[in-house]
């Protein structure tokens, strides 16, 4: 599974509690751009409308060789899950301060798969928390470098 592109936010200003594996339907010049690495996922977020699982914001820059037809690089894409998995996020979603949040899109056996993660929004003294841990464990880690030299 190797990754195209993550979204690096995501880990910083949400609490993951859940992630879902999630296909996503694109068109074949958003494949092509893709496959270029023109895509941004930073802005990115699900919502479930109407029983179905969408993606907005996500950022597929049009592909340049294709000809005069081309996709819009900010519509919105369907992703696919089955049934019952989309129920069961919309009750988990339906929880205050729950949402989705695209984490990371990757090739798995030649298809585009998208990492869906069910997040709580951090706060400002949570992110403190997160980056004192950070450093803890980098102070450890170069006291134990320092030991073994």
């Amino acid at each position: 599974m190797k990754d195209i592109a993550t979204n690096r936010k995501a880990k910083r200003d949400y609490q993951i509690l859940d992630s879902y594996e999630a296909g996503i339907e694109l068109l074949g010049t958003e494949v092509k751009s893709i496959r270029a690495g023109h895509v941004n996922l930073s802005e990115a977020f699900a919502r479930i409308e109407r029983g179905q699982l969408w993606l907005y914001n996500c950022d597929i820059r049009p592909y340049e060789q294709a000809s005069h037809e081309s996709h819009p690089p900010l519509r919105h894409r369907r992703l696919l899950l089955h049934k019952k998995e989309i129920r069961k996020l919309a009750q988990i979603i339906d929880q205050k301060g729950l949402t989705l949040v695209p984490l990371r899109l990757y090739w798995k056996n030649r298809r585009i798969k998208l990492e869906v993660g069910v997040g709580r929004g951090k706060d400002q003294r949570d992110k403190r928390q997160d980056l004192k841990e950070k450093m803890q464990k980098r102070e450890v880690a170069r006291a134990i470098a320092q030991f073994n030299r």
